[in-house]
């Protein structure tokens, strides 16, 4: 890393709060609808509705998880402020520049500056390639000559994340799924990008190596002053790496807010329910009365046919008339949280 590097670095501790921070990255409206079509003549005949319509924002230097049950259209979020995927409708800004409908040509240099990290590092990697190739796969698609040569480059990038130099001229079989990520993560990191968007980094992998791979997350974020978009489901690692939370239902992000307030306090319904179902190790902190399971009745409607107002009124006890009639707007409370409900839990005087 170089020196103008360290100083930026130094310069975005993860300690920062969130609010005096410039977003990086602003989401307006975003959607994705993907066709269906029937018929001999292949029309339309419908829509999944993966993501319809969210706003979020993340600054410079933060970490922000998303968290949500399967399908709720998290990993295709993901793919879209990556611009791996077309937007059907909305805005993608980064660094104040709109990169929702850029071409491939125009996308080319931000590529530099966003990259992904897959879930799966067992098929996201070719098994015909070896590490030194794919690690250094960027260098060569983005014409970059690193100083030092392309394999000193790679052999740098495979040491910071926790391989040996030695490693280079091995092939993806001859790795665990750790080390297999780790070398994902070597890939994404190999021309500085300012920002990196994990797609449930460790979700795929044996629970005694998820502490590891998340703890090299956090050393290069304060090395390089990264900023995090990370997906996932598990609730703790989303607690342990995000400075803030945004929880997503049915392709609708229904509550944002900073990690501690969310995890100690959550004011949405379906977060509230979410957080009843993390499971409480300690026999003592169970019977001094821990927060009481919700256990929510029915499936999750379909992304086809969402109903109508809000989305998670069908399995809400909170649900009224209003609800079906009115989509509530994300709104901030006077807690700081961002929910998207008529009817918030704790909500005398947060209007």
């Amino acid at each position: 890393m170089t020196d103008t590097q360290a100083t930026e670095a130094a310069a975005i501790p993860s300690s920062t709060p969130a609010d005096v921070r410039e977003p990086l990255l602003k989401v307006t409206g975003l959607t994705r609808h993907f066709p269906i079509k029937g018929g001999l003549l292949r029309r339309q005949t419908g829509a999944v509705r993966a993501v319809d319509g969210i706003d979020f924002t993340v600054n410079a230097g933060e970490t922000l998880g998303v968290v949500g049950e399967s399908g709720c259209g998290k990993s295709t979020m993901g793919r879209l402020v990556t611009r791996l995927d077309e937007p059907t409708g909305g805005k993608i800004e980064f660094e104040g520049t709109d990169i929702t409908h850029l071409g491939v040509g125009a996308m080319r240099p931000l590529r530099r500056d966003i990259q992904m990290i897959f879930q799966d590092p067992y098929s996201s990697l070719n098994p015909r390639h070896t590490v030194g190739t794919i690690v250094g796969a960027p260098f060569k698609l983005q014409d970059a000559v690193p100083e030092g040569g392309l394999k000193k480059a790679v052999q740098d990038l495979l040491e910071l994340c926790g391989l040996s130099p030695e490693h280079y001229n091995r092939y993806p079989h001859e790795f665990s799924g750790g080390q297999r990520q780790r070398i994902g993560i070597a890939r994404a990191l190999a021309l500085r990008p300012k920002m990196i968007v994990a797609d449930e980094p460790v979700s795929a992998l044996d629970v005694s190596i998820q502490a590891q791979v998340v703890n090299l997350l956090d050393d290069l974020q304060r090395e390089l002053g990264l900023t995090y978009l990370i997906i996932a489901h598990d609730l703790s690692v989303v607690r342990h790496v995000s400075d803030r939370v945004a929880v997503m239902y049915l392709g609708k992000v229904v509550e944002i807010a900073d990690r501690d307030s969310l995890y100690s306090g959550p004011m949405h319904p379906y977060t509230n329910a979410l957080m009843s179902a993390v499971p409480v190790p300690d026999p003592r902190r169970r019977q001094q009365g821990g927060r009481e399971r919700i256990l929510l009745k029915g499936d999750v409607p379909s992304p086809i046919n969402p109903p109508s107002g809000c989305r998670f009124r069908t399995r809400c006890w909170k649900a009224q008339d209003v609800c079906a009639a009115q989509e509530p707007p994300l709104a901030t409370l006077k807690t700081g949280h961002q929910v998207a409900c008529h009817f918030p839990e704790r909500s005398e005087g947060n209007e």
